[in-house]
């Protein structure tokens, strides 16, 4: 699952994005309101951790801009504003949880977590499928033909946006981005050896095949008819 923090204090940014990313989530980091808006509205996101005194917009507008185009994922303010008008007035317009600075770490990972229970929709059904293969985003779960199979977090975080984008051919590129946060080099080969960690989990002993290379472009998820 993918969450968008906007936070221009660097230490805490940095913290919030490494504690997140080793919990297993995929994470983007904007260091001021404008970009955090941008991210917002051109990525797709499960939630979004905002700060409210930002450069630029501060987090009330970038919530604001977020509703107003029609997001409706989870957003928590995580803020040194502690006033009890501040945590009515974020949440009187729109947010789904207030965490006041300083915070412990334990209690945000079981917000955000509790938030995402709480916020998956129709669009985020309890368990992606394709085939027999079956994958439970929340509880971080991957089964197929029924026997358990223990994924690290990049691999998980592949084969969520493999399974989510299934039928889709998706460059090496897009893949580095969502999965690695970096941008894409031809000299390395992070993808080509997470995927082929990832069909040796999942495919080599298994039929039929799931995940197929489309040379030149990319790779694909998607279960034969």
């Amino acid at each position: 699952m993918k969450i968008l923090i906007v936070e221009d204090e660097a230490k805490t940014g940095d913290y919030l994005k490494q504690g997140l990313s080793e919990a297993g989530f995929v994470v983007d980091l904007a260091r001021d309101g404008l970009d955090g808006l941008h991210l917002a509205l051109t990525e797709t996101y499960d939630l979004a951790v905002l700060d409210v005194m930002l450069p630029g917009i501060d987090g009330w507008k970038v919530l604001q801009g977020i509703r107003r185009a029609g997001g409706e994922f989870p957003v928590l303010f995580l803020t040194a504003r502690d006033g009890i008008d501040d945590r009515v007035h974020g949440l009187e317009s729109g947010a789904d949880d207030y965490l006041v600075k300083p915070f412990a770490f334990a209690e945000l990972l079981a917000r955000v977590r509790t938030l995402l229970r709480r916020g998956t929709k129709a669009r985020e059904a309890d368990v992606l499928r394709a085939a027999d293969l079956e994958v439970d985003p929340l509880r971080r779960r991957v089964t197929r033909a029924g026997r358990r199979i223990d994924l690290t977090a990049r691999e998980f975080a592949l084969l969520e946006l493999l399974l989510r984008r299934q039928g889709e051919v998706l460059p090496r590129s897009l893949i580095a981005s969502q999965v690695w946060d970096m941008n894409f080099d031809s000299d390395t080969n992070v993808v080509e050896v997470a995927v082929r960690r990832l069909r040796a989990k999942i495919d080599d002993d298994f039929t039929p095949r799931l995940i197929r290379t489309v040379r030149g472009m990319g790779y694909a998820l998607e279960a034969p008819e």
